[in-house]
């Protein structure tokens, strides 16, 4: 393109206002975006729509909302929208436009990251396996026919955002949209083909003129007019920022936990670190900030990447089911209250820093004789230190940010979390413990003779499946001149799980994890005299997600070899028959309609295998509580109910703490009827389909930890913000406060603990301390049984009389929700 005219659509793009009833002028410059004229700083949050139902939708984005956000940020996903070359998908969990007409509905902007890679802890990155078959193909490198098949799907996505006017030029909700993902990071392995690649995706992207900004996140030198943006835990500290004094400075992933693969434990990520680094990046001018994820959900059917669990940031600040994770979605809430009563001197003032001490400094931003607020920042990870602000003396915790919306009165802090906790309890509808009711199904293992796709040659399992099944027969067959004698079956692979069977028995089987993908299978066998068959199944657990050159990544058996007292066989290369996955997967026996294409046979009616199909009928549990499908006592394998898949499950790959990963499967209500549900499992190993149980998860716990030296909620700031500052003295309307709310449906029926003085310990762990008021339990009681909603100040005069003077008080109250 030449260079006048990308100069000439970096003017339209700049310029960009379509013209009709509500459409918006979406700019940027080094503060902030602009929108409609106005600076913005806005919070945003991921919520993936695949990820979750359409039923879900709805509830999902209220309280995203109701959290404070401003945005909704989604990937989109290439391979779900164009599973083979010119058929398109869009309806179900796929209709990006009824989700994003959603977000619109209810008031909020969005954010769409075309990609069309997305990594994304996805299947192939997002990408459709279909691409591998393209000749000459390198994937996101300077590539005609890559970039041929991105612009054609980029294209389409764009158009068809317009077409449902959904972009903000066009009065829609979307402002923001991403190309690419993190091609920082791999771009150097292209040598001489990244470059080039990058600036033609900038180039086609402004091209498609959308109106609204484009950015890149993890690309620091994001060509002009495209925004580069920050991903990571902390950007406050490391970003270095946009790379042009005309750009805003965007945090496109602010992980609020990680991706967890089977093996591994979970991430915890803090309410309060994540707060902080909020607040760090926002004080250095930030201007917009995307929790990934706010909203995890479920990696429904085979859509995640290798070894990556099928519940996704369960730890986000709404939980793989939609709950509130909290304390984490409240803190955050009344950070971006606190922040929000700052945007006027922000967002027009007049922006200094100034050392508080050695590891304290101070961001300030004044604007007229009024407006003011400043950030005060502690860095040390130990100690609590009191800085001297405008002649006033502030305590800071340990690694905490306190906000001064007037740069007098500390609205928030980021290190005292004054928001509930809560606690997700599950309780079990129904046992599948009836022998009767279960059915089974052995899948055939193949030989040699069954097989139509030969080849002599050891085939790369991905190149042969095309991702149609996570499986792929190896079968041989050799003759042995030896009676009774005992080998040795070695095999070495790329395989994320290998099962070996010999003459129709299992022998053994091994696999892989996410930091050792190379397994070795080495099993005692017995061989028969004569005519013998080996068949070897590989598997993986999802297609890798991202890398350079990911075209040209490999899975599958690698080696094989009999190891015998008189010789060693190698049947690397050999004659192979191969067989594309399950038999059961073919005839899709998971389904209602096609379940009875196979003979089902009464459970335990013959001697247990491996690779064996069981199917039961339950009835949905009542209300409206999420379900779960609990798979404790199974191996590994795939779940589906009424024919839809819910994840593959690995209950036997444990933790190094000996636990598994994850035992409970996120069941939507939508893929349930009322009665006779038809469950479906493929189990590899050694399951128990028996230990299976119906579940229902609800918050049935909500507990309050707030001491004298906690802040009011945010919430009563308004109003106090010019009211005479008075270090030695609180205003009497703000006083730091339990607030214990139960879901919806459910009432404050009993409290489990309640504390006036010095309780010691947490909401998990609690006692009486040494100093305690005996008025505590009644006055809770009093303030909130039967009730929903309940707030206590914790002040001594609320109960009765100060207990102990002299001794610093908190309150801790525990409650049931029922």
């Amino acid at each position: 393109m030449g260079s006048w005219l990308f100069l000439f659509l970096v003017g339209l793009f700049l310029a960009a206002s379509v013209s009709g009833d509500g459409s918006r002028n979406v700019t940027y410059d080094g503060r902030s975006l602009i929108i409609d004229g106005q600076h913005k700083i806005l919070f945003s949050g991921s919520i993936h729509y695949p990820r979750s139902t359409p039923q879900m939708w709805p509830s999902l984005i209220a309280k995203a909302k109701a959290g404070g956000l401003d945005v909704i940020e989604t990937l989109v996903f290439w391979n779900l929208h164009e599973p083979q070359p010119e058929q398109f998908d869009f309806i179900g969990q796929r209709d990006i436009v009824r989700f994003i007409k959603e977000i619109q509905a209810q008031g909020l902007y969005a954010c769409i990251r075309i990609g069309p890679f997305i990594q994304g802890e996805w299947s192939y990155g997002g990408l459709p396996f279909w691409l591998h078959d393209i000749p000459g193909i390198v994937y996101r490198s300077d590539n005609e026919p890559f970039k041929y098949q991105m612009k054609k799907f980029v294209s389409k996505i764009v158009n068809m955002m317009k077409a449902e006017k959904l972009y903000a030029s066009q009065g829609g909700p979307i402002i923001l949209s991403q190309i690419e993902n993190e091609y920082g990071m791999v771009e150097a392995a292209f040598r001489d083909k990244g470059p080039p690649y990058l600036r033609w995706a900038a180039e086609m992207a402004v091209g498609l003129q959308t109106g609204v900004p484009w950015v890149m996140c993890k690309q620091n030198n994001a060509p002009d007019p495209v925004i580069n943006a920050c991903n990571g835990r902390r950007c406050g500290e490391t970003f270095p920022g946009p790379n042009s004094p005309n750009k805003p400075a965007i945090w496109t992933e602010n992980w609020t936990s990680f991706y967890q693969v089977y093996g591994d434990e979970p991430d915890i990520r803090s309410a309060e670190d994540i707060a902080f680094h909020v607040a760090l990046f926002i004080a250095k001018k930030g201007s917009y900030v995307n929790y990934y994820m706010y909203h995890g959900g479920t990696n429904f059917g085979r859509t995640a990447a290798a070894y990556v669990l099928t519940s996704y940031y369960d730890q986000a600040p709404l939980d793989e089911y939609g709950l509130f994770r909290q304390p984490k979605w409240g803190h955050l809430k009344e950070l971006h209250a606190a922040i929000k009563l700052c945007l006027n001197p922000m967002l027009s003032g007049v922006y200094t820093t100034m050392a508080l001490g050695k590891s304290q400094e101070a961001f300030v931003y004044r604007g007229n004789s009024v407006d003011c607020a400043a950030f005060l920042v502690n860095n040390d990870t130990r100690k609590t230190v009191v800085v001297t602000f405008q002649d006033s003396l502030y305590e800071l915790p340990p690694k905490s940010i306190s906000i001064l919306p007037d740069c007098k009165t500390v609205a928030f802090n980021t290190a005292k979390v004054s928001t509930q906790y809560n606690t997700r309890a599950v309780e079990t509808s129904k046992k599948l413990d009836s022998i009767v009711k279960w059915e089974e199904y052995k899948e055939t293992i193949p030989t040699f003779e069954d097989t139509s796709l030969r080849a002599n040659m050891l085939l790369e399992h991905m190149n042969t499946t095309k991702d149609n099944s996570d499986y792929l027969w190896y079968t041989f067959r050799f003759q042995n001149d030896f009676s009774d004698a005992e080998y040795v079956l070695n095999v070495t692979s790329s395989a994320h799980v290998l099962h070996a069977f010999v003459n129709g028995s299992f022998v053994g089987s091994t696999h892989g994890s996410f930091k050792t993908k190379t397994p070795i299978l080495e099993s005692k066998i017995t061989l028969n005299k004569g005519t013998n068959y080996i068949s070897l199944l590989s598997g993986t657990v999802g297609l890798p997600d991202s890398g350079a050159y990911l075209e040209r990544r490999v899975a599958g058996i690698n080696t094989v070899r009999v190891k015998g007292e008189h010789e060693i066989k190698d049947f690397t290369r050999y004659s192979w028959g191969y067989q594309v996955g399950l038999l059961g997967e073919k005839l899709q026996v998971y389904t209602d309609s096609r379940s009875n294409k196979v003979k089902w046979n009464t459970y335990g009616s013959s001697t247990h295998q491996r690779l064996t199909w069981y199917r039961t009928l339950f009835d949905a549990p009542a209300g409206k509580d999420p379900v779960t499908l609990n798979l404790e006592s199974m191996g590994k394998g795939e779940a589906w109910i009424n024919g839809q898949s819910i994840g593959r499950y690995w209950v036997s790959f444990l933790t190094p703490k000996g636990i598994p990963s994850q035992t409970r499967y996120n069941v939507p209500r939508s893929f349930l009827k009322r009665t006779d549900n038809l469950l479906v499992i493929l189990e590899e190993e050694n399951g128990y389909p028996l230990g299976i149980s119906i579940d229902t998860i609800s918050i049935t716990k909500v507990c309050g930890h707030v001491s004298e030296s906690h802040l009011p909620p945010v919430i009563s700031w308004q109003g106090q913000n010019k009211t005479e500052h008075n270090n030695s003295k609180k205003h009497h309307g703000r006083r730091p406060k339990v607030q214990l709310q139960c879901p919806p449906g459910r009432n404050i029926s009993r409290i489990l603990f309640a504390s006036y003085g010095n309780p010691t310990g947490d909401c998990e762990n609690y006692a009486i301390g040494s100093c305690h008021s005996f008025t505590s339990l009644p006055t809770i009681e009093e303030a909130c049984m039967g009730k929903r909603i309940c707030t206590i100040p914790v002040w001594r005069k609320k109960f009765g009389n100060d207990p102990c003077p002299g001794i610093p008080k908190t309150l801790l109250v525990d409650a049931q929700c029922t």
